[in-house]
C-alpha cells in the first residue's frame, strides 16, 4: 500500500508501512526532502511560518480544492492523494520569482526572512481564493486578512499589508507605500508591478496525480482510512471487541496537537482517518435547520453559513464570529467535529460550542452499543467524556422563526488579545432572544471560556428575563443575577476582569430595549454603539532621498528579500544534515536554588533513540565548564552541584532525531534537594535585604547631575517616594535558538551558529573544550531575527553542542523548541523603580531622585550595561538635578539578556511616568509638562556631556512643532476632547512624546575582494539579522569603489554579494547590536575600498583614456596588483557616542465594557540624519516601534512563584498582529544634515524607535483618566483621585478595564435608577 502525492509537481511514492503514522508533513518536508522554505517556528499552528498550500482533486465534480494549512500540525499520512505547494513551488531564483515574492521584496516586505515564506503562500491562497470568486478579483478587506494569522517580530506588518493590496483592484494606489517598483504619483503605478496571471498561474494539482485517486484498504497498516461510516463503525467495534488495550486516534484535523502539545509525544497502535467518509463530509440545509458533518472544516462551514438565507442574522453572525476562531490555515484544517469533541472530552475554552449552544444546536452521536443518539449541544458538553470509539456524525443548527409581530435577535460576543481572532477569549458568550416591543418573550444566553469546564446556558437569568419588559431596573437585577451563575474557576487568570465582561454582553445586547418614563420608544441616548469593525490599515511615509553619495541614501530593495520570500535563503537549520548527525534538546531547571541529587528518565526507561545524556562531566579535560564566555565575564555552561535559577541548563539528551531528542527531555526527572539550603532569592527586595548585588563595571555607572538637595528645596511641590514596577519581555525571534557543531580533524570543530555574536561563541567554545582558538570555525550566515536573544543565548547553545559534537565525535546539531527558548532565554530586566521629584508650580522640575532595583538574575551577563542605558534615556528631559541609585540585584530566577533598547525602554517610561505624575498634581495638560521641560542645548550638553555633539545637531525641539503641525496635534486634541464628551463607552486619549536615545560606535572589522570577472566579495563582522547590514554594505562598497569613475563603476552594485561570517577568516568580529553595528561595517568597507582605489588609480593613470572596471580589474590580474583589502574600522573617539532623536504622537480608542485598546493614529518624525538606506531604516523604525508597541501594551511575560514562565508559548505569549498595530501608521525621516563625525552623516534607527511606543501607553492612560472621571462621576465620589493612578506595563485589556472599573456596568445603571427616581 502506498502513499501518492506531489510536492511541488514532483511525484513522491512511499510504501505506507515504512511511515511513523505520527510524523507531520513538516518534519518530512524539512527532513526528507530538499524543500526548507517551510520553517519549524512554534509547532503549534500559532505563527504561520510553516504554512503550505494543500491540494485536493475532486473526481467527481472534477474540481482542484486549494487551501493553506499549517504543516507542523497536519499529520504526513493525511495527504495521499493531495499535493503540496510550498514557496519554492511558486517560484525560485532558476525558475524565476513568483509575483507574490517579488511584491514582498519590492515593497521591502522582509526583514529576517524567515516568516516570508508562510506570507508568500498565505497572499498566494489568498490570490487564488479571489480568483475563484464571483468577482474573481482581490479586494482590499480580503488582501488585509490574507496573512492575519501570520506572525512576523521584525517588520511591523505595515509594509507586508502593502505587498498584499497592491493585488486589490480596489486599491486606492497613494495608500501604498514605499516601493522599488515606482514613486507615489507616477501614472503608471499599476503597470510597473508584477502581474498576477491567473491563466498563468502555478499548477497546484498536476496532472499525473489526478490519474492516482483510489480507493485505499488500509485497515491492517496503522494509518487507515476507512471510506463509510459502516467500515468505520466496523473497525472501531473490532478494536473495541478485542479488548487488547488497542489504542487508536480518530484523526481529522489533528489541530488538537497544538494546544495539547502531550498528544504529540503519545503513541497510539492505530491512527483512522476519517476526513475521507462522504458522510462525515456533508452540508445539508434540511427543512428545520442545517446538517453540519462533524468533519467538515470550518473555513467550510464559515462559507457555507454565510450562503443561508433562512434565519440570516443569525446564520451570517455564527459564521462571521467563527472568522475570530484561530488563523485561516487553521481554520482550514480543524474540524467543527473536533473543535466540539475537545470541549468536551478536554474542557478547551471553545467559542463554537458557546455560539453553537446559544442557537440551539444538538449533536448526532454514534456510540458503542449504543448506536446513533441525538443530543442536544448542552447535554453533549456536560456530560460523560465520550470515549475513544466514540465518533461525533454531525450538527444541527435549527431555523429559528420569530413569532407574529416579534422579532428574533442574536448576536454573538467575544473579548480576545487580538480582535480579529488567533487567541484564545477572556470570556465569550452569544445571546438568542425573541422580543416584542420592548419586551422579553424568552432568550438562550451563553457564556463560555470564563474559566469554566464547559460553555453554560443561564437558565436563571433566561427565566428571569422571559416575560419582561426591559428597563434599567429589570436589566440591573439580571446583571446581578449574573454575577452569581458567571464565576471563574480557582486557579483562573484575571477573574475579576472575566467576570465583569458578562455584564457588559449582557447590557450591550439588552440596552436597546429600555423603556424610559419620558417615552414609550426605546431611548438612544445612553445606548452602546455597536462593535465597528476595525478601520482599513493606512498610512504614508516620507523620506529623503538624496543622490550625493549615490547608491547609498537610495532605497535599495534589502539584499536577498526575493530569496527571503521563495524561502531558498539558507538559515542554520537548513543546512543538510552530515552524516550521523544527533540532535541535543535541554534539559532544564525547574527549581531556583537546588543540590542536584541527579537525572533519570520516566519509568526508568530510556527513551527510544537517545544516545546519550551530556552534562557538567562530560566537559573535556582541560576545558572549563563555559557557557559564555565575554570581555565582562564568563558564565557556566551546565549546573554542576546545584542548580542556582529556574530555566539553568543541566543537561543536553542527545538522540538520534529532534523529535526524540524533545520527547526525552520532556521525559527526564531530576531529582532535587532543597534540606540544609537558604531560600532561594525571588524578588528584588530580598536581594536587598541579603545584599545579594552584582558589582556594576565603574565605567558604565552614570554620572549624576547638578545637586537634588538645592532643587528639592527650590520646589513648590514634591511627590515622594512613588513606586512603580516594570516586568519582562520575550524577544520571540522567529528562528528559536540553533546550532550544529561538526566534529574535524586535528582536534577541532566547525559550529554553525545562529547568533549575533560570533566572536564570543567563539571563544566560549575554545574555552569549555579546552583547545586553541584556531582550532574552533564559527559560521553565521544570517539570523532569523535577534533582538539581543542571540547575543547572549546562543552562546550556550552552541558550546553544548560542541561539548556533545566533541564527546561522541559525531556532527550534533539543536533547534530548542518555542517553550525550552522562552523558559531558558530570558528577555528583559524586570525592575521596581521608586522616585521622588520636586517641581515649581508651573511644572518645570527642578530635581529627580531614583531608586532603581534591577533584577539581573542569578549570572551577570551584560546586565551591567543596564543602569548607564536606563539613566541615557531618562535624560531626555531637563531634570534641573539628577541623582540615582541603581542596583544590580542578584536573584535566583533567570538570567536577564539585553533585549532591543535594552534599559533605554525602561527608562524613557520611567520619564514618562514621572512627567504624567507632575501634570495629575498640577492639573495641567502632560503636553505642556513635557515642552517646560525639554533640554536647552546648554542643559542638553550638561547631561549628556561628549554625546550633545554640535548646537545644529539638537533638532529635538523643531521636530517637535514639526510632529505637531503634520499630525494636526492641537486639532486632534480638541477632537479627542469632543468625543470623550459625546460617548459614554469609548474613551480617546491622544498624546506626543519625544526621546533621545544614546548610541555608542565601536570597531568593526571588514574585507573586501575583487575577483578576476570584475565581480566583488565582501565580508564584515557584522551579522545580518534582518536589519538591512547587507544591503548598506553594497552600497557603501560600490560608493567608495565607484570613486574610481572608470566606465561600469555605476553598475557595481549588482556585482557586490556580501558573504558569511567566518570567525577564522574575519576576527575581531565583536558584537552585532547597539544600532550601529550596519554604520561600523559600511564604514571598515569604505576603508577597505579606499585601499583598492589606490591600488587601482596609477593602473587608471597608465591606461591613457577612458576604462572600463572588467578591463582595468583583467589588468590588475595581470600586474599581480593585491585585490583583497581588509581594515578595522576604529572612531576616532573610542567608543564614540551620539544621540539620536524622535517624537511620535498616537491617538487611542478604549472600549470600557472589554478594555480593548485600539491604536487609531500614529505619526512619527525621527531624525536619521542622511540614511544610508531609506527603505531599511524605515523598516527598522515601523518594526521597532511594533514591537515597543508589544512590550507596552501586549506582551504579559507571567512566571510563576518560584520564576519559572508560564506565558511559553503562542498560545499564552501574544506579540503584535497585523490587527494590533496603529490603523494608520505614518512615519516620517528627517534628513537633519551633515554630522561630520559619522559614517556619510547617517544616524542609527534599529532600536531608539522603540522607545516611541511609550506614546500609545500615555494616550491610552489619557482614555483610562477620562473613563476614571466617568465612573466617579456616576458614583458620586470625588473625581481629584481619578487622575493619580500609574497604569501598568503592559497596559493589557484586563488591566485598562480593571482602571476603567470592573463595575463599570453596574455603576452607570445604579446611577441611572437613581437619576430616574429623581424625576
Amino acid at each position: 500500500m502506498s502513499l501518492v502525492f506531489a510536492i511541488n509537481g514532483q511525484r513522491f511514492d512511499l510504501e505506507l508501512s515504512s511511515v511513523d503514522p505520527s510524523t507531520t508533513l513538516l518534519e518530512f518536508l524539512r527532513y526528507q526532502t530538499p524543500f526548507k522554505s517551510v520553517k519549524f517556528s512554534c509547532g503549534e499552528g500559532g505563527c504561520g511560518a510553516c504554512v503550505v498550500l494543500l491540494s485536493k482533486y475532486d473526481p467527481v465534480l472534477q474540481h482542484v480544492e486549494d487551501f493553506t494549512v499549517s504543516s507542523c500540525l497536519t499529520l504526513f499520512c493525511s495527504i495521499n492523494h493531495c499535493s503540496i505547494t510550498t514557496s519554492e513551488g511558486l517560484g525560485n531564483s532558476r525558475d524565476g520569482f513568483h509575483p507574490v515574492h517579488k511584491r514582498l521584496s519590492g515593497f521591502h516586505a522582509s526583514q529576517c526572512g524567515f516568516c516570508t515564506p508562510g506570507m508568500s503562500v498565505s497572499l498566494f491562497s489568498a490570490l487564488l481564493d479571489a480568483d475563484k470568486s464571483h468577482s474573481s478579483e482581490l479586494t482590499v478587506v480580503e488582501a488585509e486578512k490574507a496573512i492575519s494569522g501570520n506572525l512576523c517580530r521584525c517588520t511591523g506588518y505595515r509594509p507586508i499589508v502593502d505587498a498584499c493590496k497592491s493585488f486589490a483592484s480596489d486599491i486606492d494606489i497613494e495608500d501604498l507605500g514605499l516601493n522599488s517598483f515606482c514613486r507615489k504619483g507616477d501614472k503608471d503605478f499599476i503597470k510597473s508591478l508584477p502581474r498576477f496571471n491567473s491563466e498563468k498561474r502555478v499548477c497546484t494539482f498536476p496532472e499525473f496525480l489526478k490519474d492516482e485517486i483510489k480507493s485505499m484498504n488500509s485497515g491492517m497498516y496503522r494509518w487507515c482510512s476507512p471510506e463509510s461510516v459502516e467500515e468505520l463503525q466496523s473497525l472501531l467495534v473490532g478494536y473495541k471487541a478485542n479488548g487488547n488495550g488497542v489504542s487508536m486516534k480518530l484523526v481529522a484535523g489533528n489541530t488538537s496537537v497544538g494546544y495539547y502539545k502531550d498528544e504529540r509525544e503519545q503513541s497510539y497502535d492505530k491512527y483512522i482517518d476519517i476526513t475521507r467518509i462522504p458522510q462525515l463530509k456533508e452540508i445539508r440545509e434540511k427543512q428545520n435547520g442545517v446538517e453540519i458533518g462533524s468533519v467538515v472544516s470550518i473555513s467550510k462551514v464559515i462559507a457555507a453559513l454565510k450562503e443561508i438565507r433562512v434565519s440570516p442574522g443569525m446564520f451570517g453572525k455564527l459564521a462571521t464570529h467563527m472568522e475570530k476562531i484561530a488563523a485561516r490555515f487553521i481554520r482550514n484544517l480543524g474540524s467543527i467535529g473536533g473543535n466540539l469533541v475537545m470541549a468536551q472530552r478536554k474542557q478547551f475554552p471553545s467559542d463554537m460550542a458557546t455560539i453553537l449552544l446559544a442557537a440551539g444546536a444538538v449533536v448526532n452521536i454514534m456510540s458503542f452499543p449504543r448506536g446513533l443518539e441525538k443530543l442536544t449541544l448542552e447535554e453533549f458538553l456536560h456530560g460523560s467524556p465520550l470515549e475513544a470509539h466514540d465518533l461525533v456524525v454531525s450538527f444541527e443548527i435549527p431555523f429559528w422563526h420569530s413569532e407574529t409581530n416579534s422579532e428574533l435577535l442574536f448576536e454573538t460576543y467575544r473579548a480576545a488579545p487580538r480582535p480579529n481572532g488567533n487567541a484564545l477569549a477572556y470570556l465569550n458568550a452569544a445571546f438568542l432572544a425573541q422580543v416584542k416591543d420592548t419586551a422579553v418573550v424568552n432568550c438562550r444566553l451563553a457564556f463560555g471560556a470564563y474559566g469554566t469546564k464547559h460553555a453554560i446556558r443561564c437558565k436563571e437569568i433566561e427565566d428571569f428575563l422571559s416575560g419582561k419588559v426591559i428597563t434599567d431596573k429589570v436589566l440591573y437585577e439580571a446583571i446581578t443575577l449574573l454575577g452569581n451563575v458567571v464565576v471563574p474557576e480557582a486557579g483562573t487568570s484575571n477573574p475579576a476582569y472575566r467576570s465583569s465582561l458578562a455584564p457588559g454582553f449582557l447590557f450591550e445586547f439588552l440596552h436597546t430595549l429600555i423603556t424610559h418614563h419620558t417615552t414609550d420608544k426605546p431611548s438612544n441616548v445612553y445606548n452602546l454603539d455597536p462593535p465597528k469593525p476595525l478601520p482599513m490599515l493606512s498610512s504614508s511615509q516620507h523620506v529623503p532621498i538624496t543622490n550625493e553619495y549615490n547608491p547609498v541614501g537610495q532605497p535599495v530593495t534589502k539584499a536577498g528579500a526575493s530569496l527571503q520570500a521563495s524561502g531558498e535563503a539558507i538559515y542554520v537549520d537548513d543546512i543538510p544534515s552530515p552524516t550521523n548527525c544527533l540532535y541535543g534538546a535541554f534539559i532544564y531547571s525547574t527549581k531556583p536554588f537546588a543540590r542536584i541529587i541527579g537525572i533519570h528518565f520516566k519509568e526508568n526507561l530510556v527513551p527510544h533513540g537517545v544516545v546519550a545524556v551530556i552534562s557538567c562531566k562530560d566537559v573535556p579535560k582541560g576545558g572549563k565548564n563555559v557557557g559564555m564566555k565575554t570581555g565582562l565575564g564568563s558564565v557556566r555552561l551546565f549546573a554542576e552541584d546545584f542548580t542556582i535559577n529556574v530555566g539553568e541548563c543541566i543537561a543536553l539528551v542527545v538522540a538520534d532525531t529532534q523529535r526524540h531528542a524533545d520527547a526525552a527531555a520532556n521525559l527526564a526527572v531530576v531529582e532535587y534537594e532543597t534540606k540544609g539550603l537558604e531560600p532561594p532569592i525571588l524578588c528584588v527586595e530580598d536581594a536587598v535585604k541579603k545584599s545579594s548585588m552584582f558589582d556594576i563595571i565603574p565605567i558604565f555607572y552614570p554620572q549624576q547631575v547638578g545637586d537634588t538637595s538645592k532643587g528639592m528645596a527650590a520646589a513648590d511641590h514634591r511627590i515622594l517616594s512613588s513606586e512603580m514596577r516594570l516586568g519582562s519581555q520575550y524577544f520571540f525571534y522567529m528562528e528559536t535558538q540553533t546550532a550544529l557543531a561538526v566534529p574535524d580533524e586535528d582536534n577541532s570543530i566547525v559550529v554553525y551558529s545562529s547568533s549575533q555574536t560570533p566572536q564570543y561563541v567563539h571563544t566560549s567554545v575554545a574555552t569549555c573544550l579546552g583547545i586553541p582558538e584556531n582550532n574552533v570555525r564559527v559560521i553565521t550566515r544570517r539570523v532569523g531575527g535577534g533582538f539581543g536573544g542571540k547575543a547572549v543565548m546562543s552562546m550556550p547553545v552552541a558550546t553544548a553542542c560542541a561539548v556533545a559534537a566533541n564527546k561522541l565525535q559525531r556532527p550534533v546539531r539543536t533547534y530548542v523548541n518555542r517553550k525550552t527558548d522562552m523558559i531558558m532565554t530570558g528577555g528583559r530586566h524586570p525592575m521596581k523603580i521608586t522616585f521622588s521629584v520636586g517641581f515649581k508650580s508651573t511644572g518645570k522640575i527642578t530635581a529627580l531622585e531614583l531608586e532603581i532595583l534591577i533584577d539581573a538574575g542569578a549570572t551577570l551577563g551584560f546586565s551591567t550595561l543596564m543602569s548607564s542605558n536606563i539613566i541615557g534615556a531618562l535624560k531626555k528631559y531637563n531634570w534641573g538635578a539628577l541623582s540615582f541609585d541603581i542596583k544590580l540585584c542578584k536573584t535566583n530566577l533567570l538570567s536577564r539578556a539585553i533585549m532591543r533598547a535594552p534599559g533605554d525602554v525602561q527608562g524613557t517610561y520611567i520619564a514618562e511616568a514621572i512627567i504624567e505624575n507632575v501634570a495629575s498634581s498640577l492639573s495641567l495638560e502632560v503636553d505642556t509638562i513635557r515642552k517646560i521641560n525639554f533640554h536647552t542645548y546648554e542643559s542638553l550638553a550638561l547631561f549628556y556631556k561628549d554625546s550633545a555633539g554640535e548646537p545644529h545637531e539638537y533638532t529635538l525641539s523643531s521636530m517637535w512643532d514639526k510632529v505637531g503641525a503634520s499630525s494636526n496635534y492641537d486639532e486632534r486634541v480638541s477632537m479627542v476632547r469632543e468625543f470623550n464628551d459625546s460617548n459614554m463607552w469609548t474613551k480617546r486619549g491622544i498624546s506626543r512624546l519625544p526621546i533621545i536615545y544614546e548610541v555608542s560606535m565601536f570597531a568593526t572589522p571588514g574585507r573586501v575582494s575583487v575577483l578576476s570577472d570584475g565581480t566583488i566579495v565582501v565580508e564584515v563582522g557584522g551579522i545580518e539579522l534582518g536589519q538591512g547590514i547587507w544591503t548598506k554594505v553594497k552600497q557603501m562598497t560600490s560608493y567608495a569603489l565607484g570613486m574610481l569613475q572608470c566606465d561600469g563603476t555605476e553598475d557595481l552594485l549588482e556585482k557586490i554579494r556580501v558573504v558569511q561570517s567566518d570567525t577564522l577568516s574575519m576576527v575581531q568580529g565583536n558584537f552585532t547590536g547597539s544600532s550601529t553595528t550596519s554604520e561600523g561595517s559600511c564604514a571598515a568597507v569604505r576603508l577597505c575600498c579606499e585601499t583598492l582605489v589606490k591600488r587601482l588609480k596609477p593602473l587608471m593613470e597608465r591606461s591613457g583614456g577612458p576604462i572600463s572596471w572588467n578591463k582595468l580589474i583583467s589588468q590588475a590580474y595581470a600586474q599581480s596588483v593585491n585585490l583583497s583589502a581588509s581594515d578595522l574600522y576604529t572612531p576616532e573617539e573610542f567608543p564614540m557616542r551620539y544621540l539620536n532623536y524622535g517624537v511620535a504622537v498616537s491617538e487611542v480608542e478604549v472600549d470600557l465594557v472589554t478594555g480593548q485598546t485600539t491604536v487609531l493614529q500614529t505619526d512619527i518624525l525621527y531624525d536619521c540624519g542622511k540614511s544610508l538606506n531609506p527603505a531599511v531604516d524605515l523598516g527598522q523604525i515601523e518594526g521597532s516601534f511594533v514591537q515597543g508597541l508589544g512590550f507596552f501594551m501586549l506582551e504579559e511575560y507571567i512566571t510563576d512563584s518560584e520564576g519559572l514562565v508560564l506565558t511559553d508559548s503562542t498560545w499564552t505569549y501574544k506579540i503584535p498582529t497585523v490587527d494590533t498595530i496603529p490603523r494608520r501608521f505614518n512615519v516620517e525621516l528627517l534628513n537633519s544634515g551633515c554630522h561630520e563625525k559619522r559614517v556619510l552623516s547617517s544616524k542609527a534607527s534599529g532600536e531608539p524607535p522603540l522607545l516611541l511606543a511609550a506614546s500609545v501607553h500615555c494616550a491610552t492612560r489619557q482614555a483610562v483618566k477620562e473613563a476614571r472621571k466617568q465612573l466617579c462621576m456616576w458614583k458620586g465620589e470625588d473625581g481629584s483621585s481619578s487622575s493619580t493612578f500609574q497604569l501598568p506595563v503592559p497596559a493589557t485589556m484586563p488591566v485598562v478595564k480593571e482602571l476603567c472599573g470592573v463595575d463599570i456596568i453596574e455603576s452607570y445603571l445604579e446611577w441611572k435608577l437613581c437619576a430616574n427616581s429623581k424625576l
